[in-house]
């Protein structure tokens, strides 16, 4: 399988290096610019699965670069890597044409997350029906099933269980749930969570097979474990 590429336009030296090499370690192929006009330049000529943009960039900023890449008609996802924290900064992120926000300073993990995400939406192989024991979930229509039993999920209810449903019987972990369903880990969006495993259990409950496992200090587990096997 080929690398997904990537592009990243940085101009921190030091941060474009830790970016670059990090992404590296983990698989990517990292094409790094240090400047809007030479990344607009590389956009013309070359295919990028997905672009890292920092904004304050010399020659041309990256709310401009990604509004100049939207002209053009290239739809390659966008993540704006900033230290502006605004909410206006964020607005004109977004209709600049960005996909993704990330302020700095930020951990190379959630990064990679928040990456990861983009990347499986737009390569087409996202699954979206999935078996769970006796009941079906359509994760694009946030439905429950099982014969009479269907219930409509909020959509951070179904993003829940959509993640713990394509890792079955494998412990996810709470940092990464919290970075999914709300766009960062902050402690007092654990209750939160809480609230949402609580309801996930209730619903998956006519299911004697199936038990959403709290793994004490690292996060959850869907398993499902027929007792006849």
């Amino acid at each position: 399988m080929s690398q997904p590429r990537i592009l990243l336009v940085e101009d921190d030296e030091t941060l474009g290096f830790v970016v670059k090499d990090n992404l590296e370690q983990e698989g990517y192929e990292v094409d790094w610019k240090q400047d809007g006009r030479t990344a607009l330049e590389a956009l013309q000529t070359e295919i990028y699965e997905l672009c890292l943009f920092d904004v304050m960039l010399p020659e041309m900023d990256g709310f401009s670069l990604a509004e100049e890449v939207r002209r053009e008609g290239n739809p390659v996802p966008i993540i704006f890597l900033t230290a502006r924290s605004l909410k206006e900064d964020r607005i004109r992120g977004f209709r600049a044409g960005g996909d993704d926000y990330l302020v700095k300073p930020f951990s190379m993990e959630e990064l990679v997350l928040r990456m990861e995400a983009i990347l499986r939406r737009t390569s087409g192989k996202e699954k979206r029906n999935f078996s769970i024991g006796r009941y079906r979930f359509d994760s694009a229509n946030q439905r429950l099933s099982s014969g009479d039993f269907s219930i409509d999920l909020t959509a951070r209810e179904a993003a829940l269980l959509k993640l713990l449903a394509e890792r079955v019987n494998e412990v996810v972990s709470r940092d990464e749930i919290l970075v999914r369903l709300w766009g960062k880990k902050d402690y007092f969006l654990g209750r939160s969570l809480d609230v949402f495993v609580s309801r996930l259990r209730k619903y998956l409950r006519e299911d004697e097979n199936l038990r959403l496992v709290s793994v004490h200090g690292v996060g959850f587990r869907l398993e499902n474990s027929p007792q006849n096997l």
